[in-house]
C-alpha cells in the first residue's frame, strides 16, 4: 500500500486509538505507532509530530502517564501507560464511535440512488 491510500487521522480519532493501544500495556511512541499502523493493516500512518503532539496532550489530561525506561533497542525511551481516568475516557469514546459508525453503516449501506459508472 502507498502512502496515497492510507488515511490521514483526526486529532479525536489518533487519541482514542493511541488510549486503546496503551490497554495491551505501556509502549513507547515508536511502538504505539507501529501498532495502530499493524493493527489497521497499513492504512493508518502515524506522523511522528502529531503522535508526539498527542501524547502530549493525553498527558495533560491525566488519560497517560510516562516514565523513562529503555527501549528493546537498548536506547532511553519514555514509556506511556494507560491511567484510570484514560481507560474511563476509552470506554466512553468507543461507544461513542460504535454508534457514529453504525449510523455511517446504515446510511452508507443503503443502494439508493447510487448509479455505478
Amino acid at each position: 500500500m502507498n502512502s496515497d491510500d492510507r488515511i490521514a487521522l483526526l486529532q479525536g480519532t489518533l487519541d482514542l486509538l493511541i488510549l486503546k493501544t496503551l490497554v495491551m500495556g505501556p509502549q513507547h511512541g515508536q511502538g504505539i505507532a507501529r501498532s495502530i499502523q499493524r493493527q489497521s493493516e497499513e492504512v493508518f500512518f502515524v506522523d511522528h509530530g502529531s503522535l508526539y503532539l498527542a501524547l502530549q496532550r493525553l498527558e495533560e489530561r491525566l488519560w497517560i502517564s510516562a516514565e523513562w525506561g529503555v527501549s528493546e533497542n537498548n536506547r532511553r525511551a519514555r514509556f506511556y501507560k494507560l491511567t484510570k481516568k484514560g481507560r474511563e475516557h476509552l470506554v466512553q469514546k468507543t461507544s461513542e464511535w460504535e454508534r457514529l459508525t453504525r449510523a455511517m453503516g446504515l446510511v452508507l449501506g443503503g443502494n439508493a440512488g447510487i448509479k455505478e459508472a
